[in-house]
C-alpha cells in the first residue's frame, strides 16, 4: 500500500515551525561532527551553508497533521460502506441523522445489564444524544493512526469524541462483564463483519497520562467523514489502527475472557501498544562528495516515548558488524527533536488549538494552549539534522528511535506481529 500521499502531507511548504528551530539545528553542527576534518575552512563553511540552506527549506515543508482526505487509506468492504448509494446509508445508519449505536448483553455469555441500548425498541443512542453526553464529557487528543503491518504511520489527527465507558454506563451493567466487544457495519455480510475487542478494565479506567477510548465523531475540528470512519468510529489512543473499528453499530458486553478481534487469527497481537519507530522524510538518494547530508523526518512515539532520534551512514563495500543484527553498536549520530509547531496544519481551524478552548486538548495547557510535554505518547514528533559529508561511493543511510527507558528501535519488541519497527534503510550515491 503507498505511503505517497502521508509523506506528500509532510513536503508541502506550509512554514508551519519557527524559523528558529533550523537555526538551532546550525547550531548543533560541531556536535555532528561537520566541523572536524576533510574540508578546507572557506570550503568546509560554503558546504555547510548550503546544507543548512536545504535543511532550512525541508523543516519550513513540515505540517504535523495530516489533512482528513491525505490519510493512508486502509479499508475494508465490498462495496464500501461510505461509498453506499445515499438511501442505503441513511438506512444503514452511515449518515449522522440515522446512526444508532446498540449496547447490548452478550447472549453467549451470563452478563448482566439492566438496560440494554436496542434499536428494536427504540433505546439504541442516537447521534443528537451523543452529542449531549459532549456538552459535558467531550474530550480531544492527537493520536498517529498506524498499522501493525505497514512500515510507516497512516496520518496524525485531532481526534474528538466521549469516552466509550459514558455510553456502557447508560446501559447499567451489573456483574459478569469481562471484555467489551464492538462492532462495524459491513453490508450485513458476516464474511465482511470488522470487529474489535477490549478488556472492560481498559474502557472503564485509563492508564496514567493515557486519554480515554472514545466514539469519537470529529477529526481536525470536523464531523469525522465516511471514508474516514464516519458516521462514529472506535479511537483508542495506544492500539494499531485495527482496533480502531469504523462506521460504529454494536458493543456487546460479554462475561467471555477472549478477544474477537477480526485479526485474532492474521498472526497478530491484537493487543499490543504503538511501538517507537523513526522514519525519513527527506530520502536523498544522490550526494556530493564532502557536502554534508540534510536530513528530516517523523517519529512514531510508542508507549515509552521518544527520547531521541539517530542516523547512521554505512559504506556498502564494507561489512556490517557481526553478531549485531540490530545495531546496537554502529556508530549512530544523533538528530535533533524538533519542538511543537505553533500552527498544527492538517486544515484544523487556527483557533482549535490554543489557550481557552474547550474541550481542552489532553496533554496541553488550558491557560497557554501549548504542550505540557513533547513529544506526546501515540502521536508523532519530527526530526531533523545534518550528517558529516562523505568521499564518493555507495553508502547505506539508515534512522532509529530511542524510547525514554533507553532502549533503541527495534527493540524492546522487534518482532513483526506486535507492530512493524524494522530500522528503516535508504541507499545513497555520493558522487566527487
Amino acid at each position: 500500500m503507498s505511503r505517497q500521499p502521508f509523506f506528500d502531507e509532510h513536503r508541502e511548504v506550509s512554514r508551519r515551525y519557527f524559523l528558529r528551530q533550523s537555526m538551532e539545528l546550525g547550531g548543533g553542527v560541531g556536535a555532528l561532527g561537520l566541523g572536524a576534518g576533510g574540508l578546507q575552512a572557506a570550503e568546509e563553511s560554503e558546504a555547510v551553508a548550503k546544507a543548512r540552506a536545504a535543511l532550512d527549506a525541508q523543516i519550513k515543508g513540515l505540517e504535523y497533521l495530516t489533512e482528513p482526505d491525505k490519510f493512508v487509506p486502509v479499508e475494508r468492504g465490498n462495496p464500501l460502506p461510505y461509498k453506499l448509494p445515499p438511501e442505503k446509508l441513511k438506512s444503514a445508519g452511515m449518515t449522522r441523522e440515522s446512526w444508532r449505536l446498540e449496547v447490548l448483553p452478550d447472549p453467549g455469555s451470563n452478563s448482566q445489564v439492566e438496560r440494554p441500548l436496542r434499536v428494536a425498541d427504540g433505546t439504541a443512542l442516537t447521534f443528537d444524544a451523543l452529542m449531549k453526553l459532549a456538552e459535558k464529557h467531550s474530550v480531544r487528543f492527537l493520536k498517529t493512526m498506524t498499522c501493525n503491518n505497514i512500515a510507516a504511520p497512516l496520518g496524525t489527527g485531532l481526534w474528538e469524541g466521549v469516552p466509550l465507558r459514558e455510553v456502557i454506563w447508560m446501559a447499567k451493567p451489573t456483574s459478569n462483564v469481562r471484555r467489551v466487544w464492538f462492532y462495524g457495519y459491513h453490508n450485513e455480510d458476516p464474511k465482511q463483519e470488522f470487529r474489535g475487542s477490549l478488556s472492560v478494565g481498559r474502557v472503564l479506567e485509563d492508564p496514567p497520562d493515557t486519554p480515554p477510548v472514545i466514539l469519537c465523531y470529529k477529526l481536525n475540528g470536523d464531523w469525522i467523514s465516511g471514508n474516514r470512519g464516519g458516521p462514529v468510529r472506535m479511537v483508542i489512543p495506544e492500539s494499531y489502527g485495527f482496533k480502531n473499528i469504523k462506521w460504529l453499530t454494536k458493543v456487546f458486553l460479554t462475561n467471555r475472557f477472549n478477544a474477537n478481534d477480526t485479526y485474532e487469527r492474521g498472526n497478530n497481537d491484537i493487543d499490543s501498544w504503538m511501538k517507537s519507530i523513526a522514519r525519513f522524510i527527506s530520502k536523498p538518494r544522490r550526494g556530493s562528495a564532502g557536502v554534508p547530508i540534510p536530513l528530516t523526518g517523523l517519529a512514531q512515539v510508542g508507549i515509552n516515548g521518544v527520547s531521541k532520534v539517530q542516523a547512521w551512514l554505512h559504506p556498502k563495500d564494507k561489512p556490517l558488524p557481526n553478531g549485531d543484527p540490530y545495531f546496537q553498536k554502529a556508530p549512530w549520530q544523533d538528530m535533533k527533536l524538533l519542538p511543537p509547531p505553533m500552527d498544527f496544519g492538517g486544515g484544523l481551524p487556527k483557533d482549535a488549538i490554543g489557550p481557552g478552548v474547550s474541550p481542552p486538548v489532553h496533554g496541553f495547557d488550558p491557560k497557554t494552549g501549548r504542550p505540557t510535554s513533547w513529544p506526546q505518547a501515540y502521536s508523532l514528533v519530527h526530526w531533523a539534522g545534518l550528517l558529516p559529508g562523505v568521499a564518493a561511493g555507495r553508502y547505506e543511510l539508515r534512522c532509529r528511535a530511542i524510547n525514554n527507558r533507553g532502549v533503541a528501535q527495534p527493540l524492546p519488541r522487534p518482532f513483526r506481529k506486535s507492530g512493524a519497527s524494522d530500522i528503516e534503510r535508504v541507499s545513497l550515491t555520493v558522487r566527487d
